[in-house]
């Protein structure tokens, strides 16, 4: 029986004895090392040393107790039994983070993030559709070129599965630097975020290395909105392109999106309303709105409806329940260019005064603040969202899918009270002229 911590033995084709250590529990290390000594007193003398001091390599000394470790890790066959292994490294915090080969951690992660906003092959974009939730291939782009030119540079090769918290504060650090808004920081920041989340909810990486971070803050842009004495002036000014005048009218009284402007078609058009039920962009064409949400718009303003009806009948395209009110002329299953519709707003302000670069500080986006602005004390936030579609908390939601008895009524009268005065008051109000219209409306 052996009862020193090791045994020195001779193998018949060398000349030297070899030592094998055992570790804490009395089993043999698997890893024989030369003693380079020819007899056995001097093989166990050595051993002894080494025992105590450590067995001397080229520019360390390795201990017998790492030789344990090492002969454990040899003996790993299995991805579990790494896993097991690696994790309670990380435990004891020897080790901040590992990646195990073939395992979804092992994939380069700023191509982990590509793949995230590839709109036909993503897993998450599929269950966001699946689930009836809303999402736009345009902006599935946009996160994916964020993602390619904030991302990519600074991750580089780096693996899904070494991403820790640090380096996503050390990213944040890095958006800090750059020359943008604090919400477009906070953008790009939101593209790899919400990855990551994803990532770590369907179990492909063991921590989510977002949490408790803090994005940027910083006061937006004020967004520009034309007083209702403005917005009379400029519709009661004439305008190149009449279909741009009607939809900026439009978007004034009822404070629709352009995409849900540009959607509306000949079945939408209802006596003294819209049924507003689509977006269109250019990437996703005729799409749902942007929060999915179906809603009747109250449009009590019979010249805007008149109007309404004498564009959709103009389409060179035929007239069908299908076919667009704001229709464009070079293909008759898209609408006209929003283009026209903010080129229409700017130009119409120069025209009562405005230089260009102050009518640059209007967006055709800004008629939503507008109408919420003037309609938000008249009829109170439940309504207000009834008619834009907005969502900002769930009770608003829930509540605003409910008309209640009177809420109709008391939108087309505060609209009346409101918007009345910005309208022209000449009967036929918009003129179309078809012999020139295709010139001047289309997209």
């Amino acid at each position: 029986m052996n009862d020193l911590p090791f045994c020195v033995f001779k193998r018949s084709n060398r000349p030297c004895y070899f030592v094998l250590f055992k570790d804490q529990s009395g089993k043999y290390i698997n890893k024989p090392v030369s003693t380079r000594k020819k007899t056995e007193k001097e093989a166990k003398q050595i051993a002894f040393e080494w025992y105590r001091n450590g067995i001397p390599q080229k520019e360390t000394v390795v201990k017998i107790s790492d030789l344990a470790l090492q002969d454990v890790a040899r003996n790993i066959k299995t991805e579990n039994e790494a896993s097991v292994f690696l994790a309670e490294m990380r435990k004891q915090g020897i080790m901040k983070s590992y990646v195990i080969n073939n395992t979804p951690q092992a994939q380069v992660f700023t191509k982990f993030l590509l793949d995230f906003w590839v709109w036909d092959s993503s897993p998450y974009v599929k269950e966001k559709l699946r689930k009836k939730h809303g999402l736009h291939k345009t902006h599935c782009i946009k996160q994916g070129q964020a993602v390619i030119r904030f991302w990519q540079p600074f991750f580089k090769e780096r693996y899904l599965g070494e991403i820790t918290a640090a380096d996503i504060d050390d990213f944040i650090n890095y958006m800090g630097d750059m020359d943008l808004s604090a919400s477009r920081k906070n953008v790009v920041i939101k593209a790899g975020f919400k990855a990551l989340r994803w990532a770590f909810s369907k179990g492909m990486i063991d921590t989510d290395p977002t949490r408790g971070h803090l994005l940027f803050s910083g006061d937006k842009a004020k967004r520009q909105i034309l007083t209702p004495m403005t917005a009379g002036a400029i519709f009661r000014t004439s305008w190149k392109n009449a279909s741009a005048k009607l939809g900026n009218m439009l978007a004034a009284v009822t404070g629709m999106r352009s995409g849900e402007i540009l959607a509306l078609r000949f079945q939408d058009l209802g006596t003294d309303c819209l049924y507003v039920e689509h977006s269109w962009n250019r990437m996703d064409k005729l799409k749902l709105t942007k929060t999915n949400d179906a809603r009747t718009v109250e449009v009590p303003f019979p010249d805007v409806m008149n109007s309404l009806i004498k564009l959709a009948k103009l389409n060179p395209w035929g007239v069908t329940p299908n076919s667009f009110i704001f229709w464009g002329q070079n293909d008759k299953d898209a609408p006209m260019s929003d283009k026209h519709f903010i080129k229409g707003l700017r130009t119409a302000l120069t025209e009562i005064g405005y230089t260009e670069q102050e009518a640059k500080k209007y967006l055709f986006h800004g008629w939503r603040h507008f109408y919420t602005a003037y309609m938000i004390n008249k009829v109170g936030k439940k309504l207000v969202k009834s008619q834009t579609g907005h969502k900002t908390d769930v009770m608003v939601s829930l509540y605003s899918e409910h008309e209640t008895e009177g809420d109709r009524e008391l939108i087309q009268a505060a609209s009346r009270e409101t918007f009345a005065a910005i309208l022209p008051n000449k009967p036929k109000m918009l003129v179309f002229k078809k012999e020139t219209f295709a010139q001047t409306a289309c997209g």
